[in-house]
């Protein structure tokens, strides 16, 4: 048996130590999640979300705002699901069908909530990385303004912005990704700062390099892991709020425009008759927020090295 290194003897048998394989936090992070079943759930309904929106055309019979069905409406009857051929989750009250409404409200509510995200990460990381890179009397106005719009609650605040932009939809992107900048900024901020003292900034620092270069190539990129996080789980929340909105009468359109809030708007005066008008979109909105909540969940157990399992 050779001696070890130090003139010490490895027992035989004993296990040596294993090499460094080099996988990064997000390889590492993937190989958690698909050990996790809720990740593996929330991933199947993100994608079935994703797949259907982007199908809808394809899938649909008929258009988001067309009446196929307009004839078949009288005012105390609205045939349901199986009462007529052709419709198979019946009619609602403008005499559209509702299966078609349902797949084009999917894809409606996937662009409202990725662009509304996209412009809050937008905002949210540039007042971050001001706040966070430059410190000082900078920081503590932009967090101040923070402060402010994180005193007012979300919905309330997005209600405001659309209802003076306008009833349409990029009035609505542009109001729920407003309510969403404060978010992104205090997470970004708080995680640059906790990085300032990691020895990959000490030694960036030792080597001369100027704090624009040290915050742009190694603080950045190294604290946004909590904010992609956040900004899963946010597009749960975006769905929601784009639905409510809707509901309140500020997305716009026509009353048969196909989206899951307007469709719970319109179904109120029918619960009695049409009870499915309003189950079924609701349904779609809680099962696709559960997905990204979900997945969002999940990816935050994964990256954490203080929660995530072993």
């Amino acid at each position: 048996m050779p001696p070890a290194a130090g003139g010490s003897v490895l027992p035989e048998g004993a296990p040596t130590a294993k090499p460094a394989t080099g996988s990064g936090m997000w390889k590492d992070a993937f190989r958690r999640l698909r050990r996790n079943p809720a990740a593996i759930a929330g991933a199947v309904i993100v994608g079935l979300f994703i797949l259907v929106s982007i199908l809808a055309p394809l899938l649909a019979p008929y258009g988001g705002n067309d009446l196929p069905g307009r004839t078949n409406i009288t005012p105390t009857s609205i045939p349901g699901p199986g009462d007529i051929d052709g419709y198979p989750l019946g009619l609602d009250r403008f005499g559209g069908d509702v299966l078609s409404k349902l797949l084009w409200g999917a894809r409606a509510s996937l662009i409202i909530g990725v662009v509304s995200t996209a412009l809050g990460l937008a905002g949210g990381v540039l007042l971050g990385v001001i706040a966070g890179g430059l410190g000082g009397w900078v920081d503590s106005v932009i967090m101040r303004f923070v402060d402010i719009l994180l005193s007012v609650p979300n919905l309330l605040l997005a209600v405001s912005i659309a209802a003076l932009l306008g009833q349409n939809a990029a009035a609505v992107m542009i109001a729920i990704g407003v309510s969403q900048v404060p978010i992104f900024a205090r997470l970004l901020r708080s995680s640059m700062i906790s990085q300032r003292s990691a020895d990959y900034i000490l030694s960036a620092q030792t080597l001369g390099l100027s704090r624009r270069t040290i915050t742009m190539s190694h603080l950045l990129p190294n604290s946004m892991g909590p904010v992609i996080v956040q900004a899963t789980l946010t597009l749960a929340t975006a769905v929601i709020d784009a639905a409510a909105l809707s509901f309140l009468g500020l997305g716009g359109g026509l009353p048969q425009t196909a989206e899951w809030g307007r469709m719970l708007t319109y179904a109120q005066a029918e619960l009695g008759v049409a009870p499915q008008l309003a189950f079924l979109p609701g349904i779609c909105i809680a099962v696709t927020a559960l997905g990204f909540t979900l997945l969002g969940e999940s990816l935050r157990e994964a990256l954490d090295p203080k929660t995530r399992r072993k």
